[in-house]
C-alpha cells in the first residue's frame, strides 16, 4: 500500500474497473471519472460496478460502458459484502489490470481486493479501518478536488494523482434513440403533449420556452423525509405554473410515491400528470431530457437532468448545495436563507424534520423559478 499525491501512470493496461456502490446521485456524479479514464485509455475495455438496479441509467448512453451490478445486501453477505460468488468469480475472470474506487467505504475496498488486479486505487480514509484501506496497493490523499469540482471532485484528484486528464467536471449522458423513443411513447400514451396543446390555460410571453416543451418535470418527494417539502406548497407552485405561466407539470418519482404524488395531484386545480412509478430510470431520464426545466428536492432526479441536459431548480435544506447541485448558469437553488443551513444533518435535533424545508416559503421558490424560465 502506497499513499502519494503522485504515482507513475500505468501504461500497459487493457482492463479497467471502476467501482461506485453509491445512490443514483453518486453513479451520476462518477461520469466525468469515467469520461477522463477512457480518454487516458481508449483501447481498454472500462467496466462500472454499481449497486442493484443503478446500472440501467448508465446502459441508456448512446455509449455504454459493461455494466455490472452487486445486490443490494438483503440477501445474504459475503465477508460483509453482498457480493455473490457468481459475480466475484466474473470479476476474477474478467482479470481486470487496474481498479478505482470512486467511493470511501470499506464494502468497495473487499470488492477491489476480490477482483485480483495488480493496481488498485482509491482515496486514503483514516476514519475507516485499517483493513480497508489495505485492500489497495494505492491510496492518494483526502481530497475534495479542485474548487468547482463540486462532487467531483474527490474522483478528479485521485485521477490527477495518475496523471489522468480531468477536463470537464459536468456529468453528461447522451440518451441512446431507443430510450428516447421509450420516453416518448410514455409521455404519448400519459396524453401530456396533447393535453398542454389543445389546453386553455395562462401563459405569459415574457417567458419563452427553452424547449418546445410547455410542461416542467417536478420530483416532490426524497427517500429521506427531512429533504421533503410541504405538498401544500408544491400545490400552490403548481397551480401557479399553470394560472400564470401557461406551463403544465409532470411528476415524476419512484413506484413508493406514486400513491403520495397521487394525493398531491388530486390537489392541484392546473394540469398536471403523474408519471411516478411509471419509468425505469432510463425512460426517466428520457422524460426529463423532454421536460422545458426541472423542478425538484434534493434527490436522483435533479442529477439525472442535469446530465441530459435540462435546466434544474432544487430545493435545497441541509444537504450542501455548494458540493451537490448541478453546477452551470442553467442550473438554480432555491435556499430559506437559514444561518445554520447546509448543516448537512437528518433533520433537526434528531427529529428527522428540517425547519429550513420547512421555512422555504413557495414564493421564495416562484421567484427563483421566474428568474430561470426568463432567461
Amino acid at each position: 500500500m502506497k499513499i502519494a499525491e503522485h504515482f507513475d501512470k500505468p501504461l500497459r493496461v487493457e482492463r479497467i474497473l471502476i467501482i461506485q456502490l453509491g445512490d443514483i446521485g453518486d453513479v451520476v456524479w462518477s461520469l466525468p471519472s469515467l469520461r477522463a479514464i477512457r480518454k487516458a485509455y481508449p483501447d481498454a475495455a472500462v467496466a462500472l460496478l454499481l449497486r442493484e438496479g443503478n446500472g440501467e441509467l448508465l446502459a441508456a448512453d448512446i455509449s455504454p460502458p459493461e455494466i455490472l451490478e452487486v445486490g443490494n445486501g438483503r440477501k445474504g453477505s459475503f465477508r460483509d459484502l453482498s457480493v455473490s460468488l457468481g459475480l466475484i468469480w466474473e470479476l476474477r475472470r474478467k482479470r481486470f489490470d487496474l481498479v478505482f474506487d470512486l467511493r470511501g467505504d470499506e464494502r468497495g475496498g473487499y470488492t477491489a481486493r476480490l477482483t485480483g488486479a495488480p493496481i488498485r486505487v482509491a482515496q486514503y480514509y483514516p476514519g475507516l479501518s485499517w483493513i480497508r484501506n489495505r485492500m489497495f496497493t494505492h491510496l492518494t490523499p483526502l481530497s475534495d478536488g479542485e474548487p468547482g469540482e463540486r462532487a467531483a471532485g474527490p474522483s478528479m484528484s485521485m485521477l490527477r494523482a495518475f496523471a489522468i486528464e480531468t477536463g470537464s467536471t459536468v456529468p453528461e449522458l447522451h440518451l441512446s434513440e431507443p430510450v428516447r423513443l421509450r420516453a416518448a411513447k410514455i409521455l404519448r400514451e400519459a396524453g401530456v403533449h396533447q393535453a398542454v396543446e389543445t389546453a386553455v390555460g395562462g401563459g405569459d410571453a415574457s417567458f419563452p420556452a427553452r424547449s418546445p416543451s410547455r410542461w416542467v418535470t417536478v420530483n416532490p418527494f426524497s427517500r429521506w423525509s427531512y429533504k421533503e417539502w410541504s405538498p401544500e406548497k408544491w400545490v400552490r407552485v403548481i397551480d401557479w405554473l399553470w394560472r400564470e405561466l401557461g406551463i403544465a407539470s409532470v411528476i415524476v418519482g419512484s413506484p413508493s410515491e406514486r400513491a403520495r404524488t397521487g394525493e398531491l395531484t388530486r390537489g392541484c386545480g392546473g394540469t398536471v400528470f403523474n408519471l411516478a412509478g411509471r419509468t425505469t430510470l432510463a425512460e426517466l431520464a428520457g422524460v426529463l431530457e423532454n421536460s422545458r426545466l426541472h423542478i425538484g428536492v434534493d434527490s436522483a432526479a435533479p442529477h439525472i437532468a442535469a446530465a441530459v441536459g435540462t435546466p434544474t431548480v432544487t430545493l435545497y435544506g441541509p444537504s450542501n448545495w455548494r458540493y451537490w447541485a448541478p453546477p452551470g448558469k442553467d442550473h438554480r437553488v432555491a435556499v430559506c436563507g437559514m444561518a445554520c443551513a447546509p448543516c448537512g444533518l437528518k433533520g433537526c435535533d434528531g427529529s428527522g424534520v428540517s425547519r429550513c424545508m420547512n421555512d422555504l416559503t413557495a414564493e421564495k421558490v416562484q421567484e427563483v423559478l421566474r428568474e430561470t424560465l426568463a432567461d
